[in-house]
């Protein structure tokens, strides 16, 4: 096989799991922000791969030590603008980068409160979901943003039940009611093009209406019909509340769980005691859009495509 026989369709390389933890101090009281960053690269030749020229590549180890760099120098207000600042370094410093691409994720520290007084400078590490974002732009296109929450682990012990299901000889699972609905979310969202949001209070908002759906009014509850509804229900509350988000893909693991028969015990077991079962495990998945922001981009896409025709007719004159 020749070179020439094939088209490079897509090449990238980068740095994964950078691990470094930022402490900001002001007086006695410090702030501290632990992530874990991943920036890939697509250079404007694929020489290095089709020829072994290594003349345009700007080494892994470079990239770590620019993300050290900028975290010294810029800080890390929100791992949004982190994302941001690293994306732009790139394009505007190398004009050999084609696409650049950069993952965030943020170790949930939390300061340490004492009697109700925050702690100038201990914090403890709060497992309640793990916030992250994507940042990523193509040479002379716009800044994308990404973010989200993962690992998300929630449970509810009623008010959720599976029943009217399509059934066939391979059918077991019998119908139910009342059953608990517990699972571990991930949910992404999209701003569509980079602006100056409020990235905290953004993302404070999106995870109190997960919970706020998926638990409902805390003296009684709202059922849930299927895990599908559930994820459903979090989305639109989050696309009716949170008019910046433009797209949000949400995918939500289910753990089940078996009641123990404590009959050959002498003992009746009326949901009380209940084991997990691991593996194998359902999954369900739906991303939704606001038509305008679809209907916007296929607009986008049409007037590149034109300005593309064009140009190549102009260079065909």
């Amino acid at each position: 096989m020749r070179i020439k026989d094939v088209e490079v369709l897509n090449c990238e390389y980068g740095k994964n799991t950078i691990k470094f933890l930022r402490l900001h101090r002001e007086g006695k009281k410090h702030f501290v922000k632990e992530v874990e960053v991943c920036t890939h690269l697509r250079l404007t030749s694929a020489q290095e791969y089709l020829e072994g020229n290594n003349s345009l590549v700007i080494p892994t180890d470079t990239m770590k030590n620019i993300v050290l760099v900028l975290a010294k120098k810029n800080g890390i207000p929100t791992i949004e603008q982190f994302a941001i600042d690293i994306c732009k370094h790139f394009m505007t410093t190398f004009c050999q980068v084609a696409y650049v691409k950069t993952y965030v994720q943020e170790v949930p520290w939390q300061r340490l409160h004492e009697n109700g007084v925050p702690h100038v400078h201990s914090f403890i590490c709060v497992p309640d979901g793990i916030r992250f974002c994507e940042a990523e732009q193509c040479r002379n296109g716009p800044l994308v943003l990404f973010a989200g929450i993962k690992d998300l682990k929630l449970m509810k012990t009623t008010q959720s039940g599976f029943e009217g299901f399509f059934k066939n000889e391979h059918t077991t699972l019998p119908e139910r009611h009342d059953r608990i609905l517990c699972g571990e979310l991930f949910c992404k969202w999209s701003y569509g093009e980079c602006r100056d949001f409020d990235f905290d209070c953004i993302w404070n908002k999106i995870r109190e209406c997960i919970l706020e759906v998926f638990a409902g009014p805390p003296d009684c509850g709202v059922y849930s019909p299927s895990y599908q509804k559930t994820v459903n229900s979090i989305q639109m509350h989050i696309l009716s509340k949170v008019p910046q988000v433009q797209v949000i893909e949400t995918a939500l693991n289910n753990t089940f769980y078996n009641v123990v028969d404590m009959k050959n015990l002498g003992l009746t077991n009326d949901k009380e005691v209940l084991v997990p079962v691991e593996t194998p495990y359902g999954s369900c998945a739906c991303t939704l859009a606001r038509k305008k922001f679809l209907e916007a981009q296929a607009h986008v896409v049409k007037d590149e495509r034109q300005s593309q025709f064009v140009l190549t007719a102009a260079q065909g004159n």
